[in-house]
């Protein structure tokens, strides 16, 4: 089994992230067509994934984050052009998701926040807001918003700082560090500690608690978005 990503498999990689975020269904069903097909395609990383995981949920990753009802810790944390953004300053409008991405390079996250930006109006008619949070520098940040034209704010949390906060950072361990070894991630992170975020969501209503969370250790399953649209409307409504 090779354990290297080769060109050709790499732009069947890329065929294959289109042809799942411009298929009919729910995010969850172009998450698990995409992890199919990754699969297929990449047999050792989706295997090295599986342990991955397994290893995360035997060490409860994730399970000490903020649950409902407690109060969102606070982050002041630059946006892809240098302004810092507070979640004070966002939830002073309305409700906030606040959501938790690997990257501009991981097609999971890309899948994420294109069926977001789907239903941004949506969202918007609540009076709510969304804001995304990853690790890499500014440039990166800066190309995520581009790529996606998301409408919403892009914040860099450079060395993970908030995610250690919130008991979401991770250490990918040697095995994917080898078979990701393709992506330059120290120059995406600025540094080379091969550390990443869960992929979470957080609902946080006006008081600042939190009202909906989606935490979980397999970065190929998020938030359904009609779960993300409800969360919202009840916190905007007070609930």
């Amino acid at each position: 089994m090779t354990t290297s990503l080769s060109p050709a498999n790499a732009e069947r990689l890329k065929e294959a992230f289109l042809r799942c975020r411009d298929m009919e269904g729910s995010l969850r069903e172009q998450l698990e067509a995409y992890a199919e097909e990754g699969r297929e395609i990449f047999p050792a990383y989706g295997e090295a994934v599986d342990r991955l995981v397994a290893r995360l949920n035997e060490n409860g990753g994730g399970e000490n984050a903020p649950r409902v009802g407690e109060v969102m810790p606070p982050f002041l944390l630059p946006d892809e052009t240098g302004r810092l953004i507070s979640l004070k300053s966002l939830l002073d409008h309305g409700p906030v998701a606040v959501m938790f991405y690997r990257g501009h390079w991981c097609p999971y996250c890309r899948l994420n926040v294109w069926a977001v930006i789907q239903a941004h109006d949506r969202i918007k008619a609540l009076g709510a807001q969304t804001v995304a949070i990853m690790p890499e520098t500014q440039a990166y940040a800066a190309k995520f918003k581009s790529e996606a034209s998301a409408p919403f704010p892009v914040l860099t949390d450079l060395d993970n700082g908030y995610a250690l906060s919130l008991n979401l950072a991770i250490w990918l361990g040697t095995e994917i560090q080898r078979l990701l070894s393709y992506h330059d991630m120290a120059s995406f992170h600025g540094n080379d500690g091969w550390v990443l975020p869960i992929p979470a969501t957080f609902v946080v209503g006006r008081d600042g608690r939190v009202k909906a969370r989606f935490v979980d250790p397999d970065f190929r399953k998020r938030m359904e978005i009609d779960d993300l649209i409800a969360a919202l409307k009840s916190a905007s409504e007070g609930r």
